[in-house]
């Protein structure tokens, strides 16, 4: 009796806990979101008027800005993305310290307001797993708790940034711990409660205000094929990275290294603007203007954006593969089903395949299917009419590419 009763008290003390970091995660991720979403199109807009020659330069201002940060800010401290998180959870002495928030913050929306083309979403998944680890080290909760916390942060992040808790909850869950026990699911979901709550009150629009329409059975044969070529396209995205980082860690000229791969970078987005920062805007554009777009144009889009990605976070960008895969994927959706149409006489629809395409790609980007599923579905005003297909190609996507490579960016062996 008394061992419940001690156990009881730490379910609460964890609950209590996990709503307090989910409180001040979602506040962290709303304003990273906000204030890189107004200087992102505040830069873009300003280079797209005054002379786009400067969609050259840009690039290079945010990586070397980081740069210097890193130098004399953060003592030389480098910033390596997820597999931090994993180090921690896995070695109980090991800790994210402190420094990772500003670091990953400030970082995260320097790298993608001057058009380094990635997103924020990993900066703030690091950001947000330091305050649930810096809570955990102020012995808030029972000593076993650190990954639970370390979770509760991540999912608010997650959540406030893609509308959906759920979608947070799933990547804490497949992402991040890898696993599910019943304290896992109190404090993510503690977590998720809150993040939910704060989007009630701040009340966030979807990525794409375009509804679905319909779909039909006829077309799963096509989302199957699309799912597969969105789990090679995964493939190219993660070996990319990993060969690039790799090339730029071998170039002992700080210099040399920040220039080289942020003006490839902007002369990419010199030619594709589309491509700049995180690209979501240029989803829209193409949805509401499909015919302005050749194919030529739109297999640039797809190959080139996972490669001004990779080149960003060589040259010492912030960021990850979240956003790229969504965009690139959707790039592929568009492009399959424009084909589809164009040569054989189909009439698939756009939007459905762009969700899709991102959905797959994402999927078997991070070995997430279900996280990819309730996220994409959130993309749109009513994402769940979707959601058969858009599962169907979250699982082949992710089953294909594990089969065809065996690595994705986060479990490489480094």
């Amino acid at each position: 009796m008394k061992r419940k009763q001690v156990q009881r008290h730490h379910y609460f003390r964890l609950i209590l806990v996990s709503i307090f970091i989910g409180i001040l995660t979602s506040s962290l991720a709303y304003s990273l979101k906000l204030i890189t979403e107004h200087f992102q199109k505040l830069i873009f807009t300003f280079a797209e008027k005054q002379n786009v020659i400067l969609f050259i330069f840009l690039p290079t201002i945010g990586i070397t800005a980081i740069y210097f940060l890193r130098k004399y800010l953060f003592r030389n401290r480098r910033n390596k993305g997820i597999t931090e998180i994993y180090k921690t959870v896995d070695y109980r002495k090991d800790h994210l310290p402190l420094f990772k928030i500003p670091s990953h913050y400030i970082n995260g929306f320097l790298t993608v307001i001057f058009g380094g083309s990635t997103g924020i979403e990993v900066s703030t998944v690091v950001a947000t797993a330091t305050i649930g680890n810096a809570v955990y080290k102020k012995q808030f909760s029972a000593n076993v708790y650190k990954l639970e916390l370390i979770c509760a942060g991540v999912v608010a992040g997650v959540a406030v940034l893609f509308g959906s808790p759920l979608a947070g909850w799933l990547f804490a869950m497949e992402v991040i711990a890898r696993k599910f026990n019943k304290t896992l699911f109190i404090s993510c979901t503690a977590s998720a409660l809150v993040a939910w709550i704060f989007m009630i009150f701040l009340k966030s629009e979807p990525l794409l205000p375009i509804n679905i329409t319909e779909w039909k059975w006829v077309a799963v044969p096509f989302f199957v094929i699309l799912s597969l070529l969105g789990g090679i396209l995964s493939v190219y995205f993660t070996v990319l990275v990993i060969k690039i980082k790799t090339f730029f860690s071998g170039i002992n000229n700080n210099f040399l290294r920040v220039n080289l791969g942020a003006l490839i970078v902007g002369s990419i987005i010199f030619c594709f603007p589309f491509l700049y920062g995180d690209s979501y805007h240029s989803l829209s554009e193409i949805l509401n203007h499909p015919q302005s777009y050749s194919l030529y144009i739109l297999l640039f889009l797809i190959f080139l954006k996972p490669l001004a990605s990779a080149l960003t976070l060589g040259a010492g960008g912030d960021g990850g593969v979240f956003a790229p895969s969504i965009v690139a994927g959707a790039f592929l959706g568009f492009a399959f089903s424009y084909s589809c149409n164009t040569w054989f006489g189909t009439s698939l629809i756009y939007l459905n395949f762009v969700l899709v395409g991102a959905a797959a790609t994402l999927s078997a980007s991070i070995y997430a299917p279900f996280t990819a599923l309730f996220l994409v579905c959130n993309l749109v005003p009513n994402g769940f009419e979707l959601f058969f297909p858009i599962l169907i190609g979250c699982l082949i996507s992710k089953t294909f590419a594990k089969k065809l490579y065996p690595y994705n960016v986060y479990n490489y062996p480094s």
